[in-house]
């Protein structure tokens, strides 16, 4: 089943996006990679993930504004967003909230972790799409 759920990671540090997506790949997930908010855009309207592995700070289209965009569209808002990033403080993760995310996750992060809260959201995904 998790080959069909498609996770997009979204991050411009690419030692972050080969080490996600070879554990998001390994997890039997099919995986999309980008490297700012405007590509992760762009992917979401061609293959419509089931799941945003997101940051926040990134050039061009912050993960906010992205996260936005998802969570307010019919279209994508049953789209699960992980938002990933070193913005630690209450604030941050409140405005993360605000725009829609399911989870926020502070760097450094366990990989361990992330990848039971990706599988716990997958299976929420699965579940839903059978009923």
């Amino acid at each position: 089943m998790k080959e069909l759920i498609k996770v997009l990671i979204v991050d411009d540090e690419p030692s972050i996006l080969m080490s996600l997506e070879f554990l998001m790949k390994k997890e039997g997930y099919q995986v999309f990679i980008a490297r700012d908010g405007s590509e992760a855009m762009d992917i979401i309207e061609k293959e419509v993930p089931s799941i945003i592995l997101l940051d926040i700070m990134m050039p061009n289209v912050d993960g906010y504004e992205v996260c936005y965009h998802v969570k307010n569209s019919l279209r994508f808002e049953h789209i699960k967003v992980i938002f990933l990033s070193a913005k630690n403080k209450e604030i941050d993760m409140e405005k993360g909230y605000s725009v829609g995310a399911d989870l926020y996750v502070t760097k450094p992060f366990s990989t361990r972790t992330l990848v039971a809260k990706v599988n716990a959201l997958a299976i929420n995904v699965v579940s839903g799409s059978a009923s």
